[in-house]
């Protein structure tokens, strides 16, 4: 079946499986490696997009769903070689360590801060409980997105 989507901005069209995720179709047919699979079961957060802003699991989320809808993925979030503010503050804070669980960390705290832009501790821990991180200890992690959420506060994208 082929599907088209909107895909960081730019329209792409793909032929998938009835079966395929869109985590499979992201990887192996697009070419966008930064999405990741650990579980494969949407436990772990590790493959976290957005589908119309929305965070889902793209190792669960069927590629034939994506057809007609915007999905962005960890390489849509800098600008060229410029970091968005949130991957800037994931670097700054220390947020990143191993780093296999960053692109599906900063995915949802995107979702969260394009709905929220001054959310609360509560707030942030509850957008990223699907995400799990085995190096941080996610002390990071949660100063990283309240920094991010300072910073768009003060005029930054």
């Amino acid at each position: 079946m082929k599907i088209e989507f909107e895909l960081n901005g730019q329209v792409v069209s793909a032929d998938v499986a009835p079966d395929a995720t869109l985590l499979s179709v992201l990887r192996l047919d697009l070419g966008l490696t930064g999405t990741k699979e650990g579980c494969g079961v949407g436990e772990c957060g590790a493959c976290t997009v957005l589908v119309n802003g929305r965070a889902v699991n793209s190792c669960l989320y069927p590629a034939v769903k994506a057809d007609g809808r915007r999905v962005n993925t960890v390489e849509g979030l800098a600008d060229g070689d410029d970091l968005s503010p949130l991957q800037a503050a994931f670097i700054e804070t220390g947020a990143v360590q191993c780093g296999f669980c960053t692109p599906g960390l900063l995915m949802s705290a995107k979702a969260l801060l394009d709905d929220k832009t001054s959310p609360s501790d509560e707030e942030i821990v509850e957008a990223l409980e699907g995400n799990l991180c085995r190096c941080t200890g996610y002390r990071d992690i949660l100063k990283a997105v309240r920094r991010a959420a300072g910073r768009r506060g003060e005029g930054e994208p």
